[in-house]
């Protein structure tokens, strides 16, 4: 028995009836070798950890657009935090870890530089369309590996897909990624702001404080602590109606003082011209764009527009900046 086989009996033994047992997966498109060592959903974190689309969301923008400051949170602090809270509420309910760590490490792969200033930007000028979720499982079915994608499990691929609010994953692991990456934006956001001088934890309501508590630690606690509590032995993952209610009212909240805050939002309209700036460049300039993405039109049913789509979205905050200036900034002559 190889130590991957001893491992998936642990599972078995061990993780709760509802969970997502490794050696149960629908598996992959293309069949491969198992490894001897590693369940499939703990190969699917590696091999998205390991992606060149992983590393670059360490650039990109998750609210505050270029922030003064080393403390903001970026995509890829929003994903490690979206992990760990997973992570938390899957041990406890004894679901499957790997499974919940590899969909909350991909869950944003597909995310545009500059936010969602940059999918707006993209969906308004994509004939197709932009969604990030979608994007991510593109991103991973096809544009890694220089087109030949991660090849990663149905589960993960389901997870990544359905992680938005309106998504119905089918595995719990998948519901418990939909559920963290709500607590997790909402969390850090506060923070970001707080630390931005936008808000104060004094200015959180009362009637939400008042069920979830008055301070950033005490708001995820509480949110864990209650997904925990009442999940338990269900074959569901839901929050008690008081606490989804003021989560709810919490995101309003945010909505109204942080999302549309005028000051927190003053770059987005740049970043919006800028994105569909690019998008119209290569568009006229295909050519330019690099040989791994030009390849996609002859190796797959993919459009011209959705090819670029995929170049632009890829880009972090930074390069596409580079981009940019390299294209329509005039440089410095030097005689």
């Amino acid at each position: 028995m190889t130590i991957r086989e001893k491992l998936e009996q642990m599972e078995s033994e061990i993780l709760s009836p509802y969970a997502s047992l490794s050696r149960d997966s629908k598996g992959r498109a293309r069949a491969e070798e198992p490894c001897d060592i590693r369940p499939v959903y703990q190969r699917d974190r590696d091999r998205i950890l390991h992606s060149k689309s992983f590393r670059r969301l360490k650039d990109k923008t998750q609210v505050f657009l270029t922030p003064e400051g080393d403390h903001y949170r970026t995509r890829m602090t929003h994903t490690l935090e979206v992990s760990q809270n997973a992570r938390t509420i899957a041990k406890a309910l004894r679901l499957n870890e790997d499974l919940v760590e590899a969909i909350a490490l991909g869950h944003d792969l597909g995310h545009t530089p500059f936010g969602h200033a940059g999918e707006r930007a993209l969906d308004r000028v994509c004939p197709s369309g932009f969604v990030h979720s979608d994007q991510s499982v593109r991103t991973v079915e096809i544009l890694e590996k220089n087109g030949q994608g991660l090849n990663l499990t149905w589960e993960v691929k389901d997870g990544i897909r359905n992680h938005q609010t309106e998504g119905n994953p089918s595995t719990l692991e998948g519901k418990i990624v939909r559920l963290s990456d709500k607590i997790a934006y909402i969390h850090h956001d506060m923070d970001d702001a707080i630390r931005g001088n936008i808000l104060k934890d004094s200015d959180v309501p009362r009637h939400i404080g008042d069920v979830i508590g008055y301070t950033l630690s005490e708001r995820l606690d509480h949110f864990i602590h209650d997904i925990v509590t009442t999940s338990t032995d269900k074959n569901d993952i839901v929050m008690s109606e008081p606490v989804a209610k003021a989560m709810k009212e919490l995101r309003q909240f945010m909505f109204e003082r942080v999302y549309q805050n005028p000051i927190a939002k003053a770059e987005e309209g740049k970043a919006e011209q800028l994105i569909e700036t690019l998008y119209e460049y290569y568009m006229h300039h295909f050519d330019y764009l690099p040989y791994e993405y030009r390849n996609l039109l002859d190796r797959t049913e993919s459009t011209k527009e959705q090819v670029v789509c995929d170049y632009v979205g890829a880009m972090t905050d930074r390069f596409a900046i580079a981009k940019y200036e390299e294209i329509y900034i005039p440089k410095t002559w030097h005689g």
